[in-house]
C-alpha cells in the first residue's frame, strides 16, 4: 500500500517541503529510515537524524528550523504536532489494513447472538448466548465472549481475549492479546474449620467507551454490582484490577500495578508501574503516583503527587530520601562525637 507525500499531507493537514510525488509503503524510526519509508521527528534528541536519515518522508513540526541541509532524497511534511500526526497516520494505516468483514468458518456463534454490520469474527472465536456486538468490530482468533456480553461499535478484541458472562465493553475500545475481563475476584472467607470458603461473585465488569487495555491485564467481576472502568482509561500490560474497583475517566496506569478490591480511583490520574494499592480506599482526581509506590491509605486532596512504600507526599519523600542517603555519614559523625566525649 503506497502513499504520496501530497496524499499524506492531505490526511494530516500538513504542508509538503520537497517532492510531493515521492511514494512510501512502510513506517520506520527516523534513525532506521530506509528509502520508501516514512518517519517523524518530535523529540529534539533525534534532531541530528533528520539530516542523515534515508527515509523518503519525515513528518516534522511547522516550527522546525533546519540548521544544515536536508538529504535531497528526503521530503518533509510540516504539521502542527508531529507526534500526534504520526499517531493519526498509524491509526489510519491500521484501519486500512484491518481484516475484511466476515465470520470465519471455524468460529461458533450461538443463534441468539446479534452481530452488527461490517464485523470481522476470526478463527476459533466463540460468541455465546444473547451476545450483542456493535457495527465494525474486529474479533480476532481465539476470543471467548460469554453469555449476555455486550460489545460496542468499532471495538477491537485481539487474539485470546476472554470476556466472561454479563460483562459490557463500550465503543471504540481496544483490548490487547490475553486480556481477561470478568474473572472471579479473590474472595474467600475462613470458616469454623479454618478452611477458606469461596465467596461467589455475581456482578459484572463495565468498560466504557475509548478504553485501551494492555496484554494479559485482568479485571475481576464485582461481588455485587459492577467493577467499572470509565471512559478514556488507558491500562498497560499485566495490571490486576480487583472486584468492585472503579477507575475514573482518562486515568492512565502503567504495567504491573495491582489494585485491591473496592478501591475508587479518580479521573485524570497517572499511576506508575508496579504500584500496589490496598482495597477500600479512595484516590482523588488528578493524583500522580510514582512507580513502585505502595498506597496504604486514601489520598483525598486533588492533584497530589505521592512516592515511596508506604507512599507519602512527594515533597516530604524527597527531603526524607536526602536524609536517608546521609545516614552513613551521620552515623560516622555520631561515632566520632561519642569518641570525643569519652576522651573528654
Amino acid at each position: 500500500m503506497e502513499f504520496s507525500a501530497q496524499a499524506l499531507a492531505s490526511i494530516l493537514e500538513g504542508e509538503v517541503e520537497g517532492n510531493p510525488d515521492v511514494l512510501v509503503n512502510q513506517l520506520s524510526k527516523i534513525e532506521e529510515g530506509v528509502p520508501g519509508s516514512i518517519s517523524f521527528l518530535a523529540n529534539e534528541q533525534y534532531t541530528d537524524y533528520v539530516y542523515s536519515t534515508k527515509a523518503s518522508i519525515v513528518i516534522v513540526n511547522k516550527s522546525f528550523e533546519a540548521t544544515q541541509p536536508i538529504n535531497n532524497t528526503t521530503t518533509l511534511v510540516r504539521v502542527n504536532d508531529a507526534r500526534m500526526a504520526f499517531a493519526k497516520l498509524l491509526e489510519t494505516y491500521q484501519k486500512m489494513t484491518a481484516p475484511k468483514a466476515g465470520i470465519h468458518k471455524t468460529s461458533i456463534v450461538e443463534d441468539s447472538a446479534k452481530i452488527g454490520e461490517g464485523c470481522y469474527i476470526g478463527p476459533n472465536v466463540y460468541v455465546g448466548e444473547n451476545v450483542s456486538i456493535g457495527n465494525n468490530c474486529q474479533i480476532y482468533a481465539g476470543v471467548y465472549l460469554g453469555t449476555d456480553v455486550k460489545i460496542g461499535a468499532d471495538t477491537i478484541l485481539k487474539p485470546g481475549v476472554k470476556v466472561m458472562d454479563h460483562c459490557e465493553i463500550g465503543e471504540d475500545c481496544l483490548l490487547h492479546p490475553g486480556v481477561i475481563i470478568g474473572g472471579d475476584g479473590f474472595g474467600f472467607a475462613p470458616n469454623s474449620e479454618n478452611n477458606y470458603q469461596k465467596v461467589v461473585h455475581t456482578g459484572n465488569v463495565i468498560i466504557e467507551d475509548h478504553v485501551e487495555i494492555g496484554a494479559n491485564t485482568t479485571i475481576d467481576i464485582a461481588t455485587l454490582g459492577s467493577t467499572i472502568i470509565k471512559r478514556g482509561v488507558k491500562l498497560d500490560n499485566l495490571i490486576q484490577v480487583a472486584h468492585n474497583v472503579e477507575i475514573g475517566e482518562n486515568t492512565v496506569i502503567a504495567a504491573q500495578t495491582g489494585i485491591a478490591g473496592s478501591t475508587k480511583i479518580g479521573k485524570n490520574c497517572m499511576i506508575g508501574g508496579q504500584v500496589g494499592i490496598v482495597g477500600h480506599i479512595t484516590i482523588a482526581d488528578e493524583v500522580k503516583i510514582a512507580a513502585q509506590s505502595g498506597i496504604g491509605q486514601s489520598i483525598t486532596e486533588k492533584g497530589q503527587i505521592f512516592q515511596g512504600s508506604p507512599a507519602f507526599f512527594i515533597g516530604d519523600y524527597k527531603r526524607s530520601y536526602v536524609m536517608f542517603r546521609k545516614l552513613p555519614e551521620l552515623q560516622n559523625e555520631l561515632n566520632e562525637l561519642k569518641k570525643a566525649l569519652k576522651k573528654s
